[in-house]
Protein backbone atom coordinates (compact mmCIF):
# COMPACT_ATOMS: atom_id res chain seq x y z
CA UNK A 1 0.00 0.00 0.00
CA UNK A 2 1.47 3.33 -1.11
CA UNK A 3 -0.63 6.19 0.19
CA UNK A 4 0.01 9.74 1.31
CA UNK A 5 -0.35 10.62 4.97
CA UNK A 6 -3.61 12.43 4.23
CA UNK A 7 -5.00 9.43 2.33
CA UNK A 8 -4.15 7.09 5.21
CA UNK A 9 -5.90 9.35 7.71
CA UNK A 10 -8.96 9.67 5.45
CA UNK A 11 -9.22 5.89 5.18
CA UNK A 12 -8.74 5.42 8.93
CA UNK A 13 -11.62 7.82 9.52
CA UNK A 14 -13.91 5.43 7.63
CA UNK A 15 -13.18 2.65 10.15
CA UNK A 16 -14.69 2.32 13.64
CA UNK A 17 -12.48 2.56 16.72
CA UNK A 18 -13.23 -0.97 18.05
CA UNK A 19 -11.80 -2.37 14.80
CA UNK A 20 -8.67 -0.26 15.28
CA UNK A 21 -8.39 -1.53 18.87
CA UNK A 22 -8.64 -5.10 17.61
CA UNK A 23 -5.57 -4.73 15.40
CA UNK A 24 -3.61 -2.62 17.90
CA UNK A 25 -3.81 -4.97 20.90
CA UNK A 26 -7.22 -6.45 21.79
CA UNK A 27 -6.73 -9.94 20.32
CA UNK A 28 -3.02 -10.85 20.68
CA UNK A 29 -3.60 -14.36 19.31
CA UNK A 30 -5.07 -13.04 16.06
CA UNK A 31 -2.84 -12.86 13.00
CA UNK A 32 -4.21 -9.36 12.35
CA UNK A 33 -3.21 -8.07 15.80
CA UNK A 34 -0.02 -6.03 16.11
CA UNK A 35 0.31 -6.67 19.89
CA UNK A 36 1.52 -3.12 20.46
CA UNK A 37 0.42 -3.07 24.11
CA UNK A 38 -0.71 -5.39 26.86
CA UNK A 39 -4.39 -5.82 26.00
CA UNK A 40 -5.62 -5.31 29.57
CA UNK A 41 -2.93 -3.25 31.29
CA UNK A 42 -1.32 -1.24 28.50
CA UNK A 43 -3.20 2.06 29.13
CA UNK A 44 -3.77 2.42 25.39
CA UNK A 45 -7.50 3.21 25.21
CA UNK A 46 -10.00 5.32 27.14
CA UNK A 47 -12.36 4.03 29.81
CA UNK A 48 -15.90 4.90 30.91
CA UNK A 49 -14.88 7.88 33.03
CA UNK A 50 -15.04 10.10 29.93
CA UNK A 51 -17.78 10.21 27.31
CA UNK A 52 -17.97 11.05 23.62
CA UNK A 53 -19.93 14.31 23.55
CA UNK A 54 -20.88 14.19 19.85
CA UNK A 55 -21.41 10.48 19.07
CA UNK A 56 -23.09 11.21 15.74
CA UNK A 57 -19.95 12.83 14.32
CA UNK A 58 -18.06 9.73 13.15
CA UNK A 59 -14.40 8.75 13.61
CA UNK A 60 -11.59 11.30 13.94
CA UNK A 61 -7.84 10.72 13.70
CA UNK A 62 -5.05 13.03 14.77
CA UNK A 63 -1.57 13.49 16.19
CA UNK A 64 -1.39 14.14 19.92
CA UNK A 65 -0.59 17.45 21.55
CA UNK A 66 -0.66 17.47 25.35
CA UNK A 67 -1.36 19.96 28.11
CA UNK A 68 -1.84 19.90 31.89
CA UNK A 69 -4.27 22.40 33.43
CA UNK A 70 -4.56 23.20 37.14
CA UNK A 71 -5.98 25.76 39.55
CA UNK A 72 -3.97 28.97 39.53
CA UNK A 73 -1.53 28.76 42.42
CA UNK A 74 1.72 30.30 43.60
CA UNK A 75 2.98 26.73 44.05
CA UNK A 76 3.45 26.45 40.28
CA UNK A 77 5.37 28.68 37.92
CA UNK A 78 3.01 28.01 35.06
CA UNK A 79 3.66 28.45 31.36
CA UNK A 80 3.56 31.50 29.14
CA UNK A 81 0.33 32.43 27.36
CA UNK A 82 1.70 31.12 24.07
CA UNK A 83 3.20 27.84 25.27
CA UNK A 84 0.14 25.74 24.36
CA UNK A 85 -0.68 27.44 21.03
CA UNK A 86 2.97 27.13 19.99
CA UNK A 87 3.04 23.45 20.97
CA UNK A 88 -0.11 22.77 18.96
CA UNK A 89 1.29 24.72 16.01
CA UNK A 90 4.45 22.53 16.02
CA UNK A 91 2.45 19.29 16.07
CA UNK A 92 1.73 17.43 12.83
CA UNK A 93 -1.81 17.97 11.60
CA UNK A 94 -4.56 17.14 12.26
CA UNK A 95 -4.19 17.45 16.03
CA UNK A 96 -5.99 15.79 18.93
CA UNK A 97 -5.38 17.72 22.13
CA UNK A 98 -5.18 15.47 25.19
CA UNK A 99 -5.68 17.67 28.25
CA UNK A 100 -5.05 16.32 31.74
CA UNK A 101 -6.81 18.36 34.41
CA UNK A 102 -5.19 18.36 37.86
CA UNK A 103 -7.72 20.09 40.09
CA UNK A 104 -8.49 19.34 43.77
CA UNK A 105 -11.37 16.91 44.45
CA UNK A 106 -13.81 19.67 45.39
CA UNK A 107 -13.31 21.29 41.96
CA UNK A 108 -12.93 18.30 39.64
CA UNK A 109 -16.60 18.23 38.64
CA UNK A 110 -16.97 22.02 38.45
CA UNK A 111 -14.34 22.91 35.83
CA UNK A 112 -16.18 23.74 32.61
CA UNK A 113 -12.83 24.57 31.11
CA UNK A 114 -13.43 24.02 27.41
CA UNK A 115 -16.01 26.20 25.68
CA UNK A 116 -16.80 27.95 22.40
CA UNK A 117 -13.94 30.46 22.37
CA UNK A 118 -11.23 27.97 23.31
CA UNK A 119 -12.58 25.49 20.76
CA UNK A 120 -12.63 28.12 18.00
CA UNK A 121 -9.01 29.03 18.74
CA UNK A 122 -7.85 25.40 18.77
CA UNK A 123 -9.70 24.57 15.56
CA UNK A 124 -7.96 27.49 13.83
CA UNK A 125 -4.64 25.88 14.81
CA UNK A 126 -5.60 22.50 13.30
CA UNK A 127 -7.12 20.67 16.27
CA UNK A 128 -10.01 18.29 15.44
CA UNK A 129 -10.85 17.13 18.95
CA UNK A 130 -10.09 17.30 22.66
CA UNK A 131 -9.83 14.44 25.16
CA UNK A 132 -10.00 15.62 28.76
CA UNK A 133 -10.78 14.30 32.25
CA UNK A 134 -13.15 17.10 33.24
CA UNK A 135 -16.41 18.69 32.10
CA UNK A 136 -16.95 21.19 29.27
CA UNK A 137 -19.54 23.81 28.33
CA UNK A 138 -21.10 25.58 25.30
CA UNK A 139 -22.02 22.22 23.80
CA UNK A 140 -24.71 23.70 21.55
CA UNK A 141 -22.37 26.35 20.13
CA UNK A 142 -19.61 23.79 19.50
CA UNK A 143 -21.84 21.14 17.90
CA UNK A 144 -21.87 22.69 14.36
CA UNK A 145 -18.08 23.08 14.36
CA UNK A 146 -17.29 19.43 13.48
CA UNK A 147 -15.02 19.30 16.52
CA UNK A 148 -15.11 16.26 18.82
CA UNK A 149 -14.91 16.21 22.61
CA UNK A 150 -14.40 13.46 25.16
CA UNK A 151 -15.20 14.78 28.61
CA UNK A 152 -16.81 13.79 31.90
CA UNK A 153 -19.93 15.85 31.24
CA UNK A 154 -21.01 19.49 31.25
CA UNK A 155 -21.05 22.37 33.73
CA UNK A 156 -21.65 26.09 33.07
CA UNK A 157 -18.61 27.71 34.67
CA UNK A 158 -15.08 27.58 36.06
CA UNK A 159 -12.66 29.65 38.12
CA UNK A 160 -9.14 30.92 37.45
CA UNK A 161 -6.77 28.31 36.06
CA UNK A 162 -3.33 27.99 34.52
CA UNK A 163 -1.32 25.87 32.12
CA UNK A 164 0.99 23.80 34.29
CA UNK A 165 2.79 21.96 31.47
CA UNK A 166 2.69 21.28 27.73
CA UNK A 167 4.36 18.73 25.46
CA UNK A 168 4.60 16.14 28.28
CA UNK A 169 3.26 12.61 28.81
CA UNK A 170 -0.30 12.68 30.20
CA UNK A 171 -2.95 10.18 31.23
CA UNK A 172 -6.62 10.90 30.58
CA UNK A 173 -9.49 8.48 30.98
CA UNK A 174 -7.11 5.58 31.47
CA UNK A 175 -5.19 6.29 28.24
CA UNK A 176 -1.54 7.32 28.60
CA UNK A 177 -0.16 9.25 25.63
CA UNK A 178 3.00 10.96 24.48
CA UNK A 179 3.09 14.00 22.22
CA UNK A 180 3.18 12.79 18.62
CA UNK A 181 1.22 9.59 19.21
CA UNK A 182 -1.75 8.99 16.91
CA UNK A 183 -5.27 8.75 18.34
CA UNK A 184 -8.24 7.16 16.59
CA UNK A 185 -11.59 8.01 18.20
CA UNK A 186 -15.31 7.60 17.67
CA UNK A 187 -18.46 7.22 19.78
CA UNK A 188 -16.88 4.26 21.62
CA UNK A 189 -13.85 6.19 22.85
CA UNK A 190 -10.22 6.65 21.80
CA UNK A 191 -7.31 4.34 21.01
CA UNK A 192 -3.67 5.35 20.66
CA UNK A 193 -0.81 3.90 18.62
CA UNK A 194 2.62 5.10 17.43
CA UNK A 195 2.62 7.39 14.39
CA UNK A 196 5.18 5.11 12.74
CA UNK A 197 2.59 2.29 12.74
CA UNK A 198 -0.24 4.25 11.12
CA UNK A 199 -0.08 2.68 7.67
CA UNK A 200 0.24 -0.83 9.10
CA UNK A 201 -2.73 -0.21 11.39
CA UNK A 202 -4.78 0.73 8.32
CA UNK A 203 -3.63 -2.32 6.33
CA UNK A 204 -4.44 -4.73 9.15
CA UNK A 205 -7.76 -3.06 9.89
CA UNK A 206 -8.85 -3.45 6.26
CA UNK A 207 -7.83 -7.11 6.30
CA UNK A 208 -9.71 -7.65 9.54
CA UNK A 209 -12.88 -6.07 8.17
CA UNK A 210 -12.68 -8.31 5.11
CA UNK A 211 -12.17 -11.37 7.31
CA UNK A 212 -15.06 -10.41 9.59
CA UNK A 213 -17.34 -9.93 6.60
CA UNK A 214 -16.55 -13.46 5.47
CA UNK A 215 -17.08 -14.83 8.97
CA UNK A 216 -20.46 -13.18 9.53
CA UNK A 217 -21.82 -14.70 6.32
CA UNK A 218 -21.95 -18.03 8.16
CA UNK A 219 -24.30 -16.66 10.82
CA UNK A 220 -26.46 -14.72 8.35
CA UNK A 221 -27.13 -17.81 6.22
CA UNK A 222 -30.90 -18.59 6.44
CA UNK A 223 -29.93 -22.25 6.74
CA UNK A 224 -27.48 -21.65 9.57
CA UNK A 225 -27.05 -24.50 12.04
CA UNK A 226 -24.64 -25.25 14.85
CA UNK A 227 -23.18 -28.02 12.67
CA UNK A 228 -22.38 -25.52 9.90
CA UNK A 229 -20.83 -23.22 12.48
CA UNK A 230 -18.56 -25.99 13.73
CA UNK A 231 -17.67 -26.93 10.15
CA UNK A 232 -16.66 -23.36 9.37
CA UNK A 233 -14.41 -23.23 12.45
CA UNK A 234 -12.89 -26.63 11.77
CA UNK A 235 -12.31 -25.79 8.12
CA UNK A 236 -14.32 -28.72 6.85
CA UNK A 237 -16.55 -26.51 4.73
CA UNK A 238 -15.93 -23.17 3.08
CA UNK A 239 -18.41 -20.31 2.86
Amino acid sequence: MTLTEKEIINKLEKIDTPTISNVVATYPRSENCMKLYDAWYGSWYTDQTIKCMYPEMGPKVGYVSTVVFCERSEKYTGMSRWALPEHIDRTRKPVVLVAEQQFPPELVNRVGLFGEIMTTQYKALGVVGVITNGPMRDIDAIKPMNFQYYATGVTPGHGDFMVKAVDVPVTVGGMAVMPGDVVHMDLHGAVKFPASKMEEVLERALKLLESESSTTRVYKDPEFTLKKWKQSVDGTKSY
